[in-house]
């Protein structure tokens, strides 16, 4: 995911995966070996949920991962009749980092998209719409010279729940009243109830999507 020369933009929300994946690419940046880069993180700060917590902006400087946020009035930009949900909010921040990056020449987007989160999309996906797609750990965009990597996509929420706990990772959770993600919630249920909360079986999981024998199938 992580080549010679990339400047990666980080999408910084404050919670425990962007935290985590934050660390990580410090870690690398820390490295004398494998593929130099540089990354900067950003948080979009939407006017709805809080503020960055100031713990995590210490903690991105010791990791030696600089921090800028960018406001957005995402309230704002909604239409006349329609209603505030996390699709809107989330799509809104995803454009900001996108533009962002394509302005200050950044050439990769990291999200901190989990194991998890790949196949409670997947499962959204094959029940909602009857197809087979989901959250790629790599995307390269047809439309714009920015490529999104997801370096998290092998660790489950438990994984990083733990990870949290160990390093005392200050978390931000969103508590607005316009959150509507009662699909993924739903989704959440079934692959729990499908793997058993197995990380073994998730991963099982995971390597079916990009093993397709379609000889087998209609």
């Amino acid at each position: 995911m992580i080549e010679e020369g990339d400047r990666i933009l980080v999408g910084a929300s404050g919670g425990k995966d962007s935290t985590a994946l934050v660390e990580y690419l410090g870690s690398r940046l820390a490295r004398r070996s494998g593929p130099r880069f540089s990354a900067l993180a950003l948080h979009v700060e939407s006017g709805i949920g809080s503020p960055i917590r100031p713990e995590l902006v210490a903690l991105f400087a010791e990791w030696g991962v600089p921090l800028e946020t960018l406001r957005v009035d995402v309230m704002g930009r909604l239409k006349p009749g329609r209603r505030m949900n996390c699709w809107w909010c989330s799509t809104q921040r995803r454009g900001e980092l996108n533009e962002y990056a394509i302005a200050n020449g950044y050439n990769k987007i990291a999200l901190g998209h989990h194991l998890d989160d790949i196949l409670e999309t997947a499962i959204m996906n094959a029940l909602s719409k009857g197809e087979l797609s989901t959250m790629p750990p790599r995307l390269s965009y047809d439309k714009y010279p920015v490529t999104i990597i997801r370096p998290l996509a092998l660790a489950d929420i438990p994984m990083i729940e733990r990870h949290a706990d160990e390093r005392g990772y200050v978390r931000m959770t969103c508590t607005c009243d316009f959150q509507d993600n009662s699909g993924r919630k739903d989704a959440r249920r079934k692959l729990a109830a499908l793997t058993d909360g197995k990380y073994e079986e998730k991963r099982k999981l995971f390597d079916a999507l990009s093993r397709v024998n379609t000889r087998y199938l209609p």
